[in-house]
């Protein structure tokens, strides 16, 4: 009964957000609530509720005060360099963008943790999406999956988890996995070049007049077949914008309608594909990137430069607990940069709808979190899963492992995969001469899927600042990350290391 109230939970779940017919608030917190009372333990719901946000208090935490640390970053300069770089080496061109997306958020994934990936990643490729009225769901879509190959490294967490929960090295684990990873990791890049040449054919491609400079001010749409002679007629101006709402002209579009309807980045959200409203219309009031905005602070750049690095580094030496770092990060940085209290308080408001957005989406998780677990919904969905595998799948079981981790490890919290189910696999492969080390490793290839689901809170950091609504991130975004775990697992068994 709790297997099938289980699974029945997440089914309504899903379709109900892909269909955008609750919100992803609304139904964290009543599907669960409900299935819980079907479950017979709707006396229980609060010890749950309670129990989930104490497990998540911490994350939502880190959250907030990463969301109000980065933001200011993004006010006072800091990234700026970083995304006229990225303009410049993509030569404006959507599938330059794309497959940049995906390298940064590779590189940046390089310290273990996903929220900061993608805050940092879509600080920095945001405005060109806007800029290039790109769709956000493939940016989205391709930075998840990055990360989520990367968050396979010994300090991101999986690969720890399963050391831990079978006793082994967690370098036996991941060195060997490193060509499997590698081509997993290439599969992305090639995933974004097919995508980024779709977006091309899309919205054409701007041409950065001279490209002389790094401060760019204006550009022209060239719609896909078109000569940059006879782009240079259409005159569509379009400034550079900004993930916050920080003081700054708006997006201007000009003639971009004449260019034909290839060439409209600010056509009506129905003609980007995947549903993403990802064009930079006049009315929507996004504000850009402004090189004399107010909040800039050019004296104090290598002070902040130096803050985020000694952040980052302390970070992944576990010098203190991330959420400590982030809240003494940001206090500090409001504090230098925004010496005086009205400032500080605008700074905070300006932040303020991000904020309650992640943070509340991470709550509302911790009452799905707290009804599977508490209520044993997990356990016994684990144990069917489990007692499904045929007897003449035992000599298979890395391979079965494989499989498994891309629904477990999207149903379930990683703890709840590697900590509750990993070792009865482990134990089960054993028994038909199966080594652990294949079964740990194989459990690895899912995290590409894991990186998009419910239950992961920084995949709302993803989508609520990027201003992408998850069913269409989840719709998009599970078929390739489960693709390239497939990948990942192919290759594996390719080079016999699973």
């Amino acid at each position: 009964m709790l297997t099938f109230l289980g699974f029945a939970m997440i089914a309504t779940f899903l379709v109900l957000i892909m269909m955008k017919k609750m919100s992803p608030i609304a139904a964290l917190v009543l599907i669960p609530a409900l299935f819980c009372v079907f479950a017979g333990k709707g006396a229980h719901l609060g010890d749950y509720v309670i129990e989930g946000v104490g497990k998540l208090a911490p994350t939502a935490a880190m959250l907030m005060f990463a969301i109000v640390y980065f933001g200011v970053m993004i006010d006072v300069g800091l990234f700026d360099p970083i995304v006229r770089g990225i303009l410049r080496f993509c030569k404006a061109d959507p599938m330059r963008v794309v497959v940049g997306t995906a390298v940064l958020a590779a590189i940046v994934s390089l310290d273990g943790d996903g929220s900061t990936t993608f805050m940092i990643t879509v600080s920095a490729m945001y405005p060109l999406y806007k800029r290039l009225g790109l769709s956000l769901v493939v940016m989205t879509g391709v930075a998840a999956t990055a990360n989520g190959v990367m968050n396979t490294l010994p300090w991101g967490g999986p690969t720890a988890r399963a050391a831990t929960a079978l006793k082994l090295d967690a370098a036996d684990i991941f060195v060997p996995m490193i060509p499997a990873l590698a081509v997993g990791l290439l599969f992305v890049f090639v995933l974004a070049y097919v995508l980024g040449v779709k977006e091309r054919r899309r919205v054409g491609t701007l041409v950065l007049p001279g490209q002389a400079g790094p401060e760019v001010a204006e550009a022209e749409l060239v719609p896909a077949g078109t000569s940059t002679a006879a782009a240079a007629a259409m005159d569509v101006a379009v400034t550079s914008t900004s993930v916050n709402g920080s003081a700054g002209s708006a997006a201007s579009v000009g003639s971009a309608a004449s260019a034909g309807p290839t060439a409209s980045p600010a056509g009506p959200a129905a003609s980007a594909p995947h549903g993403n409203n990802s064009a930079p219309a006049p009315e929507d009031g996004f504000q850009g990137l402004h090189p004399d905005r107010p909040t800039l602070r050019p004296r104090l750049y290598w002070f902040n430069a130096g803050l985020t690095v000694a952040l980052l580094t302390a970070m992944i030496m576990e010098l203190l607990p991330i959420p400590v770092l982030f809240l003494l990060g940001a206090a500090l940085a409001l504090t230098v940069n925004f010496p005086h209290m009205p400032d500080q308080k605008a700074r905070i408001a300006a932040h303020a709808d991000n904020v309650l957005n992640v943070a509340g989406m991470v709550f509302a998780a911790a009452v799905f979190t707290g009804v599977l677990t508490g209520t044993g919904m997990v356990k016994h969905m684990a144990d069917w899963l489990v007692g499904a595998i045929p007897e003449g799948m035992g000599p298979h079981m890395a391979l079965v492992t494989g499989l498994l981790s891309l629904p477990l490890t999207y149903f379930m919290s990683n703890d709840g995969f590697y900590f509750g189910v990993l070792p009865v696999l482990a134990e089960a492969g054993a028994a038909h001469g199966v080594s652990p080390l294949e079964i740990a490793r194989a459990s690895l290839v899912g995290q590409a899927l894991h990186m998009s689901s419910p239950l992961v809170p920084a995949v709302y950091v993803l989508v609520g600042m990027a201003k992408v609504e998850f069913g269409d991130h989840t719709r998009f975004t599970v078929k390739w990350a489960a693709l390239t775990s497939l990948v990942v697992l192919a290759a594996g068994m390719l080079f016999g290391i699973i």
